[in-house]
């Protein structure tokens, strides 16, 4: 038994930090039910991270579609002192 709990300490040593952090609480000291919580763990890491990677690389191809400092925006009268009427 005790072996075991040491074996799942120095397994858990060895996992990332975040899946470390995500395993680490449940003290689980059955080495086969450690091993697969964080294969899952790593798993659900991987599909957050290109899901997120997915939803930028969206995000920048809508955002290119237009001038974010576009002057179509602007009336006649906003162009400071050049142009400026005077009254």
């Amino acid at each position: 038994m005790e072996a075991e709990e040491d074996k799942c300490v120095k397994f858990e040593n060895g996992l990332r930090p975040d899946i470390k952090q995500l395993i680490g609480f449940s003290e689980i000291r059955n080495f086969p039910m450690l091993v697969n919580k964080s294969r899952i763990c790593d798993k659900d890491s991987r599909a957050k991270a290109n899901y997120y990677k997915a939803a930028n690389e969206k995000r920048g191809r809508d955002m290119g579609r237009a001038k974010p400092y576009d002057k179509r925006g602007k009336k006649p009268d906003e162009g400071g002192s050049s142009g400026g009427k005077v009254g």
